[in-house]
């Protein structure tokens, strides 16, 4: 007799068509965002708030995420910027005095997805390689049977090589 693997229920699809496939946790549904890494050892909370992050996935790299839980003190803004995030492990209870609300939940809370059982490091050399791709990150806790589409390639802004930013000839 074999075991049939899980049925995933979350995902991480990149704009090439690449499909990482996880546990989802947080909220439910689906969200776009440029997929980027974080190697920070705390803060993931702070992080989730930053503006900086504003319209991004963020992978963070270090394993133990969630398990401060959260707290309303340790919020960069009044709403988080992120748009979901993805974890190599699963998110665990709390363990912190300051801890009024687990990580999960406040996931919920915010309507912001996260995905674990994803190869962090490997997707962090991919990001650092080729760049940062736009993706779609989904959560179903009934599971994911349907195909994803990839989304569509993002158009880059002009950059120190755009004809923009050269010097004229002397």
């Amino acid at each position: 007799m074999t075991d049939a693997a899980p049925t995933p229920t979350g995902a991480l699809v990149l704009q090439d068509g690449t499909v990482l496939w996880g546990r989802g946790f947080g909220a439910s549904g689906r969200s776009v965002g440029e997929v980027c890494f974080n190697t920070s050892l705390t803060g993931y909370q702070e992080i989730m708030t930053d503006p900086s992050y504003a319209g991004q996935i963020i992978t963070f790299t270090f394993p133990h995420i969630g398990n401060t839980g959260t707290n309303p003190e340790d919020i960069e803004t009044k709403t988080p910027a992120a748009r979901g995030l993805i974890v190599k492990t699963d998110v665990t209870e709390p363990s912190n005095w300051r801890s009024v609300q687990n990580f999960d939940a406040w996931l919920k809370n915010w309507n912001l997805i996260g995905l674990a059982g994803i190869d962090t490091r490997r997707l962090t050399r991919l990001i650092r390689d080729t760049g940062a791709p736009t993706g779609v990150i989904v959560h179903n806790p009934a599971g994911i049977t349907d195909a994803i589409s990839p989304p569509p390639p993002r158009k880059r802004k002009p950059g120190p090589a755009s004809k923009a930013w050269t010097s004229p000839k002397t």
